[in-house]
């Protein structure tokens, strides 16, 4: 069985093992990466059954691939620092960002 995603595209999210905010830029329903990647990097060992989320990491160049156990709610409102927000996001509002084409 999937589990719904609790978290959407343009959603500031903050990760609960190592503490740094991210912005979601994209959703899988399911683990998609190789079993390799999951046996050297998720250390915890999260559900490959439940969505993940790629996250663009605050004050950073880094993009990372997150179990959604592994998140929560962003709520500072502030805006992300990546050089990489304006090629998927058509701006920021309301504590989120938006998506469409940028102007």
């Amino acid at each position: 069985m999937i589990t719904e995603a609790n978290w959407h595209i343009g959603q500031l999210v903050h990760h609960k093992l190592f503490d740094y905010r991210g912005v979601i830029y994209d959703v899988d329903p399911i683990f998609m990466l190789s079993d390799e990647w999951y046996e050297q990097v998720a250390k915890s060992r999260p559900p490959k059954d439940e969505p993940w989320y790629r996250v663009l990491v605050n004050d950073s160049d880094q993009e990372t691939y997150v179990a959604q156990q592994n998140l929560e709610p962003d709520t500072t409102g502030e805006a992300i620092n990546h050089p990489a927000v304006n090629d998927y996001f058509a701006g920021f509002a309301d504590g989120q960002y938006l998506i469409g084409q940028m102007n």
